[in-house]
């Protein structure tokens, strides 16, 4: 038995310096290259296995690491909430009163909503005497953390967070032109109800150029939308996406929008309350899996859902769920990997700050844990975009070997490019990896130097 033990160590050491024989270093840095000195501004980290290091470069520097920061969220958010995990979001009766209960789900959405009335229709109850109070105290009432980017825009990546949330706190709003050049051109709101206010002026032009402005305003019971301008007449529609700023009252208004498509009259107003104790259940929907909710926020890397998720998290012990509570489970659980905290400082989940900081062996620590737990390994790697075919990576690498044989999570901001995930060769191994620069070099000229440094990893 030690002979047979003894070969099979030796076989296992031979091969591991077969594999780490057939890695071309040169190339790498060759592909690295046109970004100047790159040695400086960048953290690398391309490892096998925890014992095999395929290549580093100031592997223990912490940088700017951007949106793969969500890597370590999905971590976290995986670890404690296993595939399969659903949310409830839920509807009561107490008094005249219904009751729209919050759980939390970042994927609630028309398709949700109508799930939760259909079931509420079954119920028999024709009409509404009161109120619809919104509840949404499974979250705390702050919708836009201060580790975000300090600045407040109107577009749908800075939405508001909410534990009851309806079509990603966004509206969609749709210019279409007219039949001929001098006409008004169509304005559409998605989905519109008595939340929000259209202000449309925008004529039909020739042509097929565009110059649309469209704005959001918050007001007292809503927000406004003020869309102007020229839309040509051969254009396509053109689909803009805005951000809205009650949460608690776009969802009751939405609530109620839908309840009077199936006949069911509201007599009184939305607001925001707390659910009572002597409150009765009628309906209630759940979430799609906790997995695919990771993938939302992956494939497209999702602001918003990284900090419903991270609020989530925060709620773990009760309510209410804060990012600061959540942050500190994703610190815990990058901790728990022995992961040094001079090599992780993480203060916001989505990366959409400059205030986070990650080595590049930090995060190759929490891909290899994750490559390593069949618990929510496969679901994690199909969270990821895949090069040259979806989510952020639908562009990237397309027609080069490395096309399907990555998968990633992107990151950037303004003198920040990322890329974190896994490469696959045919021999089957997979490589985990690692890529942050921080410095001036410009972002496009970044991205392909990394992309061919995956083109050297699948060879």
């Amino acid at each position: 038995m030690l002979k047979t033990s003894s070969i099979f160590c030796a076989i296992l050491v031979l091969s591991s310096s077969l594999w780490a024989a057939d890695f071309d270093d040169a190339a790498v840095e060759k592909a690295l290259r046109p970004l100047g000195d790159w040695k400086s501004k960048t953290t690398i980290y391309i490892a096998e296995n925890p014992g095999k290091i395929l290549y580093q470069n100031q592997g223990t520097k912490e940088l700017i690491p951007a949106s793969v920061t969500k890597i370590l969220t999905a971590g976290a958010v995986l670890k404690h909430f296993p595939p399969g995990t659903k949310l409830k979001t839920q509807i009561y009766m107490a008094g005249k009163d219904l009751y729209l209960k919050g759980g939390g789900d970042p994927g609630f959405v028309s398709e949700t909503m109508w799930f939760l009335v259909n079931q509420f229709t079954r119920a028999q109850i024709q009409t509404i005497e009161g109120d619809i109070v919104v509840d949404d105290t499974l979250f705390d009432s702050l919708r836009f953390d201060p580790s975000r980017q300090k600045e407040r825009v109107d577009r749908a990546y800075d939405a508001p967070t909410s534990a009851m949330s309806f079509n990603w706190n966004s509206i969609n709003v749709f210019i279409r032109p007219g039949k001929s050049a001098g006409e008004p051109a169509s304005v559409f709101l998605d989905p519109e109800n008595e939340y929000t206010t259209l202000r449309a002026s925008v004529q039909t032009v020739a042509g097929s150029g565009n110059e649309l402005i469209v704005d959001r305003d918050e007001t007292k019971t809503g927000d406004l939308l003020i869309v102007k301008g020229k839309i040509g007449v051969n254009s396509k529609e053109i689909a803009v996406f805005k951000n809205i700023t009650k949460p608690e009252l776009w969802a009751g208004a939405q609530l109620k929008s839908f309840l009077k498509q199936r006949g069911i009259d509201v007599k009184g107003k939305i607001r925001a309350g707390t659910l009572p104790e002597s409150a009765k259940l009628v309906a209630e929907a759940e979430s799609k899996p906790i997995e695919q909710m990771v993938a939302d926020m992956n494939k497209f890397s999702n602001n918003y859902v990284a900090e419903m998720l991270t609020k989530n998290l925060g709620a773990i012990q009760g309510p209410p769920g804060t990012i600061t509570r959540g942050i500190e489970v994703i610190r815990e659980y990058v901790k728990s990997l022995g992961v040094d905290a001079t090599e992780a400082q993480i203060f916001n989940p989505s990366g959409l700050t400059r205030t986070n900081r990650l080595s590049g062996r930090a995060l190759w620590r929490v891909l290899w844990d994750l490559h390593s737990q069949l618990m929510y390994e496969p679901e994690f790697l199909t969270s990821l975009p895949i090069a040259g075919v979806d989510g952020t990576l639908k562009k990237r690498m397309k027609g080069s070997p490395a096309e399907r044989w990555v998968r990633a999570k992107t990151g950037y901001l303004d003198g920040v490019v990322s890329l974190a995930g896994y490469a696959g060769r045919k021999d089957g191994r997979v490589i985990p990896f690692v890529l942050i620069y921080n410095g001036s070099a410009d972002e496009s000229k970044v991205r392909n130097a990394f992309d061919d440094v995956m083109k050297v990893l699948v060879k």
